[in-house]
């Protein structure tokens, strides 16, 4: 009879525990609840978080290791950015017909697709900041232009760059693919 009651008092103190636990439990989510209340009170409307993060990008890009960065960057551009001061990437200088020279950062083991993926980004970006043609068709680009690097076609995609010979700021020439007759 004395185990038994031992048994019930040791139950009935096992649910008073139980009963606590659930009142903290229940209190810890009220304030959980008060806390997040407090954080929305708190927060930011979504144009000045869009200010704070801007200017803290301005001053990051004012940083000697990312100062030739545009003022848009994106997180890939600074990515990159650092890989190159790391030696993990290289920059290919992408030569247009127009003159213009398109700097393009890709990794150091990179192929001749990762090249042209890059490519296609930097134009993409370029298009973005300064409003230019809204969709460039890369099939058409690629069939009618190819990558020539000291006279030889960067051809097959899958091949590294560094197996062309092709190193950090060499120049690679976008050219316009002669017609078969």
């Amino acid at each position: 009879m004395e185990t038994e009651n031992n048994l019930s008092a040791e139950g009935e103190i096992l649910n008073e525990e139980e009963v606590k636990k659930e009142k903290l439990s229940s209190e810890e989510q009220e304030a959980a609840t008060a806390e997040e209340e407090d954080e929305d009170e708190d927060a930011l409307p979504h144009s000045e978080i869009l200010d704070i993060f801007e200017e803290g990008l301005a001053r990051l890009v004012q940083d000697p290791l990312l100062c030739d960065l545009p003022i848009q960057v994106t997180l890939e551009e600074v990515n990159s950015q650092i890989a190159l001061e790391y030696g993990q990437a290289m920059t290919v200088k992408v030569l247009k017909a127009d003159g213009e020279i398109m700097p393009i950062v890709v990794v150091q083991n990179a192929t001749v697709l990762d090249l042209k993926n890059a490519i296609r980004r930097f134009m993409e970006l370029k298009q973005q900041r300064e409003g230019g043609v809204k969709h460039i068709s890369w099939r058409y680009v690629w069939r009618t232009f190819h990558l020539v690097f000291q006279g030889e076609k960067l051809e097959d995609d899958t091949m590294r760059l560094k197996d062309y010979g092709i190193r950090n700021r060499d120049e690679v020439t976008f050219m316009k693919r002669l017609r078969k007759k």
